[in-house]
């Protein structure tokens, strides 16, 4: 059972509490998790929106080292960069962890099980195999059955290092990785996350669940005030409605910098919540938080950018006109419905409800809070969803039907 926890903060993001007192709460955890340093990295852009970046030595192999954290303001950004070092910490495998090693008939004597293959296996991957593969298995709770399920480890532990004894089916993400303050909180952004990167995915493949927003219809003054920055400093934002057959708004923003021209500063944003005004400043700081990142150069998973530098501006611009074009029939931004409540717990619910709405079958829950640091974080896994955008390698089937 879930604890009911009401929403107290509402400035840039819905939490139970200040970012604040988040920071108060965890920065003596920062050693414990092996994070060395936090670092402000706003002023490296010329925008002003707030990035952080922090620092983990220790990250296991297959995993990265620096994290970055962005929001409205400095203790958004901080704490966010802060909870995503605890992310990554809490994600990585350890000894004591409560594997059941087995091929899928072996875990399916031992309980419910999650098919490898609603998890959308890589496109080479031999699945005439599947069967004969001895993987790792964790217990999950799925809060539609309210039962637990055997769900492959592949899919909980990041960076995945298998065992000696069983093979791994995919390469690792974070997809689905949350902290919060609580584990409501952390289980209701994980599936955001999912969610997200679903609808986003559906879009790559299929160029369909997309309008543009009129910004001139958006009244948020807090919208307004971070669009005018980028505007200010010569970088056009196209916000794009990305919400699919999952009914839980999903904004992209698309930046291009037209005084740099500079291809690797043509970033996207993403983000996902119950209230689309959440939803756009997500997809907001996240270009802020991108385009930081790529002037630091200190991150080592800038693959993109690298290729995109090299392909050049205008190249790069056709190839993603899509992101890029105006279009003249546009939405107004009001027309996109607010679910979002004063609940934690009731905004699990209405996600669940919006989930089950399109035929999915589980929402499942794995925790991974640390006992030495105590910070809520979990892996959020809803089979089926699509997760193209982030590995190309496995599409599923759910854009076929939207």
């Amino acid at each position: 059972m879930l604890n009911d926890n009401e929403i107290k903060f509402f400035n840039g993001t819905h939490r139970i509490i200040p970012p604040e007192k988040t920071l108060e709460n965890n920065e003596k955890k920062l050693k414990i998790a092996g994070i060395t340093r936090m670092t402000d990295i706003t002023d490296l852009d010329r925008i002003g929106i707030p990035v952080f970046s922090a620092i983990r030595p220790t990250a296991q192999d297959g995993g990265v080292s620096v994290y970055a954290g962005k929001g409205i303001g400095k203790s958004q950004a901080r704490a966010s960069a802060m909870m995503e070092g605890f992310e990554r910490y809490s994600a990585e495998k350890q000894d004591d962890e409560n594997i059941t090693e087995g091929t899928i008939d072996e875990i399916s004597q031992k309980g419910e099980f999650i098919n490898p293959e609603e998890l959308n296996l890589p496109n080479n991957l031999d699945t005439d195999r599947l069967n004969e593969m001895k993987l790792e298995w964790n217990l999950a709770y799925d809060l539609i059955s309210e039962k637990e399920y055997y769900v492959p480890s592949n899919a909980i532990f990041h960076p995945y290092i298998p065992s000696a004894n069983t093979q791994a089916l995919f390469k690792g993400n974070t997809n689905g990785l949350a902290s919060g303050n609580v584990l409501e909180e952390a289980i209701l952004h994980g599936a955001f996350e999912v969610i997200e990167r679903d609808a986003w995915s559906i879009f790559e493949l299929t160029k369909k669940n997309s309008k543009e927003i009129d910004q001139s219809t958006i009244e948020s003054e807090t919208i307004n005030n971070i669009l005018a920055k980028f505007k200010e400093n010569d970088i056009n934002i196209k916000l794009m409605d990305l919400t699919a057959d999952v009914k839980v708004p999903t904004i992209a923003a698309s930046s291009d910098d037209t005084l740099l021209k500079d291809p690797g500063l043509l970033t996207l944003g993403v983000g996902t919540h119950l209230n689309p005004e959440i939803a756009v400043l997500r997809a907001l700081t996240e270009v802020a938080q991108s385009r930081a990142t790529q002037i630091h150069g200190a991150r080592e998973d800038t693959v993109r950018a690298d290729f995109m530098r090299k392909a050049g501006y205008e190249r790069m611009k056709r190839i993603n006109h899509h992101y890029f074009d105006e279009e003249e029939d546009k939405l107004n931004f009001s027309d996109i419905e607010d679910k979002s409540t004063k609940s934690i717990t009731e905004d699990i619910q209405i996600t669940k409800e919006e989930l089950e709405k399109r035929d999915i079958k589980n929402f499942l829950y794995y925790n991974l809070t640390r006992p030495e640091i105590g910070v809520n974080v979990v892996r959020v896994v809803i089979p089926t969803m699509e997760l193209y955008s982030i590995d190309s390698t496995r599409a599923g089937t759910r854009f076929l039907n939207v």
